[in-house]
């Protein structure tokens, strides 16, 4: 019996992995705090190594929650405003859903 996730389900989990480091949770609250599109080197701005950097905004932008551009001699990165708005009703539907038996494992 092969057993099916929906879209939403395999969605809101791509989501959720993304999140799934602080680095990449700082990385989010950095870039949400911006008036406008980030342009520069964000380990210059958070405490973190420039190859983990790489590798963090990679997640989130093959996630779609980031958007970036390589514009020479600076990068810019953006949260991605369609994506984080699904997220956030998925996350919202998700976590609305969910009601824990008080009288359990307790």
């Amino acid at each position: 019996m092969i057993k099916k996730y929906t879209v939403e389900e395999e969605q809101l989990a791509r989501f959720a992995k993304a999140m799934g480091h602080p680095a990449r949770i700082a990385i989010l609250k950095f870039l949400a705090s911006q008036d406008s599109c980030f342009f520069g080197d964000i380990h210059e701005v958070l405490p973190i190594a420039k190859a983990t950097v790489s590798q963090h905004l990679s997640e989130l932008k093959d996630a779609g929650l980031i958007q970036g551009e390589i514009l020479p001699p600076k990068v810019k990165y953006c949260i991605n405003q369609e994506n984080w708005k699904l997220a956030t009703t998925l996350f919202e539907a998700f976590i609305g859903q969910i009601h824990p038996n008080e009288g359990c494992c307790g």
